[in-house]
Formats: C-alpha cells, sequence, structure tokens
C-alpha cells in the first residue's frame, strides 16, 4: 500500500503514517501539500496522510482548500505527540556546534532550549525536520545539529544530543488520512463537514443548535476564505457521536439550513496518546 506524506522519510507524517496503517506500508514522499494530494487525487498513492492541526501553530487552513479543490475524502485520524530532540553525527558535541538546521515552526517551538546554545550558533530554517536529519548524514556535517523526531534520528543514524528540547511539552498534531473515493468506516463515529450560511443575524448559530438539539458533538469549527469571493467564508467543522440515528438525523436537518453542505468523510474519532 502506497501511502504518500509531506516532507521525506523519517518526517513526523513518516512517523504518524507507520501508527496508523502499520509498517507494512510504501511511502511517498512530496515536497508539497499540494503534490501529496494531487499524488491521491491521480491514484498514485492508495492514501495520503496530512497535518491539518497542531495545538500550538492552529490550524493549516491551505490544507482544507486543498481537500475542497482535490474533492478529497476524509476516512480516519491520527494524533502524534510532537517530541523534538537536538541531533547530530556521532560524536558531535554541543560545545562545538556552528549551526543548527529544521524547520522554522519546529524552531520557534524550540526556541526557548535554542536561546541557551552559544551565541555563534547560527540557526537555519529548512523545509522539513526530517530532511535536516538528512542533510547531516548525506554530507557527514561535524559541526551542524538538526532539531528533529526520534523516528529521524534512528533512520540517518544520528546521536540524539538533548531529548525534549521542544517549549510546550504537550504539543501534539492531528494528521488526516485522504483517499480518493469513499471507503465506509465501521464504527465511525466522528464525521468531517463544510457549508456555508446566510449573511443574516443568527444564521451560524441556527445551524450550529441543530446539532445540539441531536446530542451531537460539534468539537471543531474553522471558518476558511472562499477563492474569488471577497469576505465570503466555508465553515469546516467536525462533529462527533455516541448514536448514528442522531447524526443521521442532525444531517437531514441541517442540509435544508445552510447551503454547499459536503460530508468529507465519517470515520472513527482518534485518541490523544496517553505519554506526557
Amino acid at each position: 500500500m502506497k501511502i504518500a506524506i509531506q516532507g521525506v522519510a523519517g518526517a513526523f507524517h513518516d512517523e504518524a503514517a507507520r501508527r496508523f496503517f502499520g509498517e507494512n506500508i510504501s511511502i511517498l514522499e512530496c515536497d508539497t501539500f499540494r503534490l501529496l494530494c494531487e499524488k491521491v487525487d491521480s491514484g498514485a498513492a492508495d492514501y495520503g496522510i496530512m497535518a491539518i492541526e497542531n495545538t500550538i501553530a492552529g490550524s493549516l487552513l491551505q490544507n482544507y482548500g486543498y481537500i475542497d479543490e482535490f474533492r478529497l475524502r476524509v476516512t480516519g485520524e491520527i494524533y502524534l505527540r510532537i517530541r523534538m530532540n537536538l541531533m547530530a553525527l556521532k560524536g558531535t558535541k554541543i560545545k562545538n556546534l556552528k549551526q543548527v538546521l529544521s524547520h522554522p515552526i519546529a524552531l520557534r517551538q524550540c526556541a526557548e532550549y535554542l536561546d541557551t546554545l552559544p551565541k555563534s550558533v547560527i540557526i537555519s530554517e529548512t523545509e522539513d525536520t526530517a530532511e535536516s536529519a538528512k542533510k547531516i548524514y548525506e554530507n557527514q556535517l561535524v559541526d551542524t545539529a538538526a532539531v528533529a523526531g526520534t523516528v529521524a534520528a534512528k533512520m540517518y543514524g544520528l546521536e540524539i544530543l538533548k531529548e525534549g528540547i521542544e517549549t510546550v511539552k504537550k504539543n501534539y498534531t492531528r494528521f488526516i488520512i485522504l483517499s480518493k473515493n469513499h471507503h465506509p468506516v465501521s464504527g465511525s463515529n466522528k464525521a468531517s463537514l463544510s457549508f456555508q450560511v446566510r449573511h443574516q443575524p443568527g444564521s451560524l448559530a441556527e445551524a450550529l443548535s441543530i446539532f445540539a438539539r441531536h446530542d451531537v458533538n460539534v468539537s471543531k469549527i474553522q471558518s476558511v476564505p472562499i477563492l474569488g469571493q471577497p469576505y465570503q467564508y466555508s465553515f469546516h467543522v467536525d462533529v462527533e457521536w455516541d448514536s448514528s440515528v442522531n447524526y443521521d438525523a442532525s444531517i437531514s436537518e441541517i442540509v435544508r439550513h445552510v447551503s454547499g453542505l459536503s460530508i468529507y468523510g465519517e470515520y472513527k474519532k482518534g485518541e490523544l496518546p496517553s505519554e506526557i
């Protein structure tokens, strides 16, 4: 089974894919999220796994747009604890570092620790955390460290100089599983939807109250600009339920109160990892 990820082998997308699908998969590396969606849309990949929100950085708005653009289906989700480590070639000492490489978001998440390094150390942004580790390995950079996950360290034979350097320890990323076609999921208890409402007072509140009346929980709501329609928005909503009958009833009712209703997928709710 081919799984498209954003980034290179050893990235957090790679780790999330293996946790969700298991180790018996083939990873298709993609430079961008758009390319990831193109691979799923064309059938080059059976599934894609794509970050959609992080507990520190928030939602990745452009990824909602790609789901719309390519009309992809959401068939599952997984939450991954993001644990950052400082790593380098074996034998490298922190006191001898001249440069640290990583993705800009990862660098920001570790800013408090990185500020403790000698002022002479240059902090440089790259396209991906795991790619930074790969660059050190391939070029045998003896005075350079990367900020990346444990999987990247193992994959590229680097030594972890300092574990858990992220400032906020409870840092999680939610990844969604994408497919070209609908795949019914037995025991579904969560769905991802989008719709628009009229520009009238209370329209959004009225729509959301429908879920409440049917005992369906709205776990997330995200407004996303509609391209070509200034100051017009679609609302991407995640809902959860205990009774599928209640969920079906809420959909039957809400379709009469909103426009452009899309159900991207109905799937099993993921759980936050238990590790602290």
